[in-house]
């Protein structure tokens, strides 16, 4: 098994920028993709940015340009850094990770930060 911590979050007005951070511990040795997801009040949990444990990384089109996400695997640390924020990037975001194949189809989450961008 393997937990996820999050640091990090809180309120920013429009333009500012916030940094995450999620701290993984316990089985780490399995760990495949990391990487961010986020759920807007009455809206589906959607993914922000994922990084594989090789360094390849994706982003949601509505984050390109304004976040980065990195990881150190020595570490099992992954930051996203957001920039230039926006009222529409306010939701409660969720670290992610998942195994390796060879560990079958787990998925592990943290418990979620709060982000709000006020206008």
């Amino acid at each position: 098994q393997v937990q996820l911590v999050e640091s990090g979050g809180g309120l920013v007005q429009a333009g500012g920028s916030l940094g995450l951070s999620c701290a993984a511990s316990g089985s780490t040795f399995r760990l495949n993709a990391m990487g961010w997801y986020r759920q807007a009040p009455g809206k589906q949990r959607e993914v922000v940015a994922t990084i594989s444990s090789g360094g390849a990384t994706n982003y949601a089109d509505s984050v390109k340009g304004r976040f980065t996400i990195s990881r150190v695997n020595a570490k099992n640390t992954v930051t996203l850094q957001m920039n230039n924020l926006k009222p529409e990037d306010t939701a409660v975001y969720y670290c992610y990770a998942n195994d390796r194949p060879a560990w079958g189809p787990n998925v592990y989450w943290g418990q979620g930060t709060q982000v709000t961008v006020s206008s």
